[in-house]
């Protein structure tokens, strides 16, 4: 059993990565491009991800956000491993320059029989067909012609039905067009492509090693301490890439063992930080910043709630055996505190807490319900998300006991 002082420690660690990422009530009311400067970037999958990290911070509601989108105070761009992120137009240039140096598809495209030559002529057809004009995928595809080709069966069994995918991706990450949501929202997946001008990366570009100490270097000022190995995963790097990227950075070793790094800093700040008396309550997604960043749950879970079973989960599955929240979830000064779904045909959050749930928590729940009902219509997860699939987790949330209710 953890002793006092221990769990105190555990307590200012997690209200410390609260309080970074900006869920400590600091960053209310700020501009969205400020939120994503300072908590990180939001995971973006076609689901609510977004717009949960900023209402969780600023109260930002979804009219306020897609207007950010609309005025490119903020924009979705492949970024780091390649994933999508929404990021602050400060990182536009920085975002698209730490993708991965090999693109998975165009190694699987020459296995198809495809030249970098003919996807060359088809990004060059491709940028020509936006000039102008923001098109579909099926308007665009039409518009190159010849210039794009089917794969046949083997590409699409293999996830590439037609080269137009290695053109528009290749032109994306190199911030020549980006892609438009055709109703101007951030959780529906369905896009116009447009040109980029100016594109962002014009005298903004840095030599590979650098963008990655770049990277780094907000990193951990998004969710320091971690540990390289958090990093590395966050990245996409490899271990000596990795180790590279943090060597140019005024990192220390945090206090207390264990191999999480701090700027040095920041080490004063953390340690005359004491964690706040008042529970302050954010419902947030389930790839929110403050434990996407370092995929570590069991760090923001009470000692006491690490064997706790995972609601709608596999049979002996344990809270503090995940890597990443397996719902929604609901925090206190970090502390993960309980997990969260919508029910769409119900039109209510279904809520699972795990301490006495007092007036304070049940109004957060009713702030974010509101925003859920009224404004988003739903909160999937991930594009594939639905009512449908997440109705088990409803019913193994609604029939957990709720303390103090």
């Amino acid at each position: 059993m953890a002793t006092k002082g221990a769990g105190d420690d555990a307590a200012r660690l997690r209200a410390w990565w609260a309080h970074k990422q900006g869920l400590d009530g600091s960053l209310n009311g700020a501009p969205a491009a400020r939120v994503l400067g300072q908590a990180g970037w939001a995971r973006s999958v076609g689901g609510v991800g977004p717009y949960l990290t900023l209402f969780a911070r600023a109260g930002t509601s979804r009219e306020v956000a897609d207007h950010a989108v609309a005025t490119l105070d903020i924009h979705e761009l492949p970024a780091a491993r390649g994933c999508t992120y929404v990021v602050p137009a400060s990182d536009f240039a920085l975002a698209l320059q730490c993708g991965p140096d090999e693109d998975a598809e165009m190694s699987l495209a020459r296995k198809l029989g495809v030249t970098d030559k003919e996807v060359d002529r088809l990004c060059q057809a491709t940028v020509e067909a936006l000039t102008g004009q923001a098109l579909l995928p099926d308007e665009l595809k039409q518009a190159v012609g010849g210039a794009v080709r089917s794969l046949g069966e083997e590409g699409a069994k293999k996830g590439l039905s037609s080269t137009l995918p290695l053109a528009t991706g290749r032109l994306q990450a190199a911030g020549e067009i980006r892609r438009v949501p055709v109703n101007g929202r951030l959780d529906q997946q369905r896009y116009r492509y447009t040109r980029w001008q100016p594109n962002p990366l014009t005298g903004r570009t840095l030599p590979r090693a650098q963008v990655f100490v770049e990277l780094a270097r907000r990193y951990f000022r998004w969710t320091g301490p971690a540990s390289a190995a958090e990093f590395q995963w966050f990245s996409g790097l490899g271990v000596k890439a990795a180790k590279t990227a943090l060597a140019g950075l005024d990192l220390v070793a945090f206090p207390g063992g264990g191999d999480r790094l701090i700027f040095a800093d920041e080490l004063d700040a953390f340690q005359a930080f004491k964690t706040p008396r008042v529970a302050c309550y954010a419902l947030v997604s389930s790839l929110d910043g403050i434990s996407h960043l370092r995929r570590d749950v069991k760090g923001l879970l009470d000692e006491a709630d690490w064997k706790g079973a995972v609601p709608g989960g596999k049979k002996g599955s344990v809270l503090g055996g995940l890597a990443d929240f397996p719902s929604h979830a609901i925090v206190d000064r970090g502390r993960v505190v309980g997990f969260w779904e919508f029910d769409v045909e119900a039109q209510d959050i279904a809520w699972w807490p795990f301490v006495p749930a007092g007036r304070a928590l049940a109004a957060a729940v009713a702030r974010t319900e509101a925003l859920v009902r009224d404004e988003l219509g739903d909160a999937r997860a991930f594009s594939l998300d639905s009512p449908k699939s997440r109705a088990p987790k409803i019913t193994a949330i609604r029939t957990r006991r709720r303390p103090g209710l």
